[in-house]
């Protein structure tokens, strides 16, 4: 008998399958957010076997495009559309209690036990946390030359909750949209998905081998997990009649994928990119396979009781451990071991507990808030508004740093001494061991001092492989000093040619040079390939290559050459002394190939560890941040094989050592009212200004050693 079409009712039938089983009633999927958030702990915490834990954040983003998408379908298919309102407050009622309380809760944790220096930069972690915004900000300071080395932030994990986020801006709209243009067919439906996964995967991988903060916490790198899931959600809107045996060896398949991403990646993994497939189709698999009604395979083991309960906790349990782990061992005044960090994890589920019931459901299922988006919002909106401000409040009050008395000023006592290098061996003789009260820059002031080279973007990142155009224009890039002179001086390596920039444009400008920069991160001057992200650094040597045949046609007059003696050569050297001489013998002949007088300005002694956390922590005994010679000199041989490859080739050799430390091999960290250092490895922008003069006599005297 045929059947009669149904009448019209202006409303679109459901879509088939739409009130089958949910994913609410998914326990299977409690349990791999169990097993996602205890991958994060673990690897977090250091646990070597599953150095690539941070792999559960993209199970997690799978999960949650699954079951948003889920809901979203359900939705659409009982009421032909979707109330973006009602959304926007579930996703408040759900995420904004719990995190507006760890980021206060972090917020008090960094102000008693974290670095002073950073204070105000863990403030901003925090407003842009509450704005669900601090991907870009991580992002964006990863890419930092000068930034790298820097401590973690502990706000840092919100990362990941911010890129869920941005993708719910857009996609309950994107699939209302494309719910309208399909007419609710599901081939049509998934295409703009299909369309979206794709463009954001092909940028992970782009992305990834050009910028590895970006490619990491982008939202634009990373919205084809969440769309993953969404397309599972989709495809078991009619779930496939899968043979018993094909689903259970889905879900097997896809917890061996997750696990042995875990367990083979680590921290030198080139991520996402086309990596990030194994642990995103292993979740795809797991929650695929388990909507099969057929022998459970993996969902025995993912439903547990114990396993569902650690699931419950995820959220929690992730907000809360990234603080643990950050603060508590500076709050127990203890070296971050894995033993210690393991404990910390652990510990943090009972806040994560106390928080799931005191805090979340509590919200989420009070009477006067479900089914009021709009009581919802405006919790949300208040919520942000407290954490955010309450991060700004913070920072105009950070934890003071006790001082001694004012110091001398070193830069006018050494520019106004005779003999500039006696009077600065005076000061570091003299100086004293208390944090001077005149301090400048202010402690909290030094990192973000950046000379014209990193303002310029002169110094080259990792992927460049020329130097700039130094001239076809009215203001060339790179050209400092007197730009009118013909008298040209260029100086040349890695940043740690780089930090004497501000000495020699001061020289520069006083003696009329023309000052040319050409400096690359962490790219040796000697001509030696070297490891760059456990790779060969490959990109430096045709940078080298490129600045040598451009200062060859530049014919300078001087060229100052310096380069840290750190770096792992790509190729294991059988004698590295006689290794590394060759190298700059090699780059010393084709400098000289230009006919300017070429100087090799050794590498700076290297404070023991960041000593602007240290000074900040120990402001009245400067003395316990201090080193001595020789452990402050990185690296012996590849000193020595500096000044034997320029008494090959006739370069002049300039030892900086006593310039920052005693004839009695005490190298301090402030001298005078003037810091030595910025980081653990370079000088701070206001020691090199005031060393200047002393850099112009060593310089005019040519001294070889």
């Amino acid at each position: 008998m045929e059947q009669k079409p149904a009448p019209d009712t202006g409303r679109t039938p459901p879509l088939p399958g739409a009130n089958r089983t949910g994913p609410a009633q998914r326990p299977d999927i409690q349990g791999l957010r169990a097993l996602a958030v205890t991958l994060v702990v673990l690897g977090h915490a250091g646990v070597a076997r599953f150095s690539g834990g941070y792999v559960g954040v993209d199970v997690f983003f799978v999960i949650s495009g699954f079951l948003i998408t889920s809901s979203l379908l359900r939705e659409l298919s009982a009421s032909d559309g979707i109330s973006i309102r009602a959304f926007y407050a579930r996703r408040a009622l759900r995420l904004l209690p719990a995190s507006a309380l760890v980021v206060l809760v972090t917020l008090a944790g960094s102000w008693l036990f974290l670095s002073k220096i950073r204070f105000a930069e863990y403030m901003s972690d925090a407003f842009a946390s509450a704005l669900y915004a601090v991907n870009f900000r991580l992002a964006a300071t990863g890419t930092d030359y000068l930034a790298e080395g820097s401590p973690p932030s502990p706000f840092q994990h919100f990362w990941s909750l911010a890129v869920e986020e941005q993708f719910y801006l857009v996609w309950p709209l994107l699939l209302l949209l494309g719910w309208r243009l399909s007419r609710r067919r599901r081939p049509l439906l998934a295409i703009p998905l299909v369309a979206l996964c794709a463009v954001s995967l092909g940028l992970s991988i782009h992305v990834t081998g050009r910028s590895a903060p970006w490619a990491y916490f982008g939202s634009h790198t990373r919205a084809w997990e969440l769309g993953t899931g969404a397309l599972v959600a989709l495809a078991l809107l009619r779930p496939p009649r899968l043979p018993a045996g094909v689903a259970v060896a889905m879900t097997w398949t896809g917890l061996a994928c997750v696990i042995a991403a875990a367990v083979g990646f680590d921290a030198d993994t080139p991520f996402p990119g086309t990596a990030a497939a194994v642990p995103v189709i292993g979740a795809a698999l797991v929650i695929a396979g388990g909507a099969s009604p057929a022998w459970p395979g993996a969902r025995r083991m993912l439903t547990a009781r114990p396993v569902t309960w650690l699931g419950g906790l995820s959220y929690s349990w992730y907000l809360w451990h990234w603080p643990f782990l950050v603060i508590g061992p500076k709050a127990l005044d203890r070296p971050a071991g894995t033993h210690l960090q393991l404990a910390l994890g652990v510990a943090a589920l009972l806040p994560a507990w106390l928080t799931l019931r005191l805090v979340e459901n509590p919200v989420r299922f009070h009477r006067a808030l479900r089914g009021r988006p709009g009581r919802g919002l405006r919790l949300g909106l208040a919520l942000t508004a407290v954490t955010a401000s309450t991060a700004l409040v913070a920072a105009a009050f950070p934890p003071s740093i006790s001082s001694g008395e004012p110091a001398l000023v070193l830069k006018n006592a050494v520019a106004s001494a005779p003999d500039p290098g006696a009077r600065l061996t005076q000061a570091l003789g003299t100086t004293g061991t208390r944090l001077p009260a005149n301090l400048t820059p202010p402690l909290t002031g030094i990192t973000d001092v950046r000379s014209a080279v990193y303002r310029d973007g002169c110094h080259q990142n990792y992927a460049s492989t020329s130097t700039p155009d130094f001239a076809g224009t009215s203001t060339p890039m790179c050209v400092y000093g007197d730009r009118s002179s013909k008298n040209v001086v260029v100086l040349f390596g890695d940043s740690h040619a780089a930090q004497w920039f501000p000495a020699l444009n001061l020289l520069a400008l006083q003696h009329h040079w023309k000052l040319i920069s050409m400096t690359k991160a962490s790219c040796k001057a000697a001509t030696v390939t070297t490891l760059n992200a456990h790779r060969p650094y490959t990109t430096c040597d045709r940078w080298r290559a490129d600045a040598l045949a451009r200062i060859e046609k530049l014919r300078p007059s001087l060229v100052l050459m310096s380069s840290s003696d750190a770096g792992t050569p790509a190729k294991a050297m059988r004698d590295p002394l006689a290794g590394w001489t060759d190298g700059y013998v090699r780059t010393f002949r084709n400098l000289s190939r230009s006919g300017a007088q070429v100087v090799a300005l050794l590498d700076t002694p290297w404070p023991r560890e960041d000593v602007l956390d240290c000074a900040a922590t120990h402001p009245l005994h400067l003395r316990d941040c201090s080193v001595r010679v020789p452990e402050a000199l990185h690296d012996v041989t590849r000193r020595n094989a500096t000044k034997a490859a320029a008494r090959s080739t006739g370069v002049s050799v300039i030892d900086p050592q006593t310039w920052l430390c005693t004839s009695h091999g005490d190298c301090p960290v402030a001298v005078y009212d003037t810091f030595v250092y910025r980081d653990e490895s370079h000088m701070a922008e206001g020691y090199a200004e005031a060393v200047a003069p002393v850099l112009g006599r060593a310089l005019e005297v040519g001294h070889a050693d």
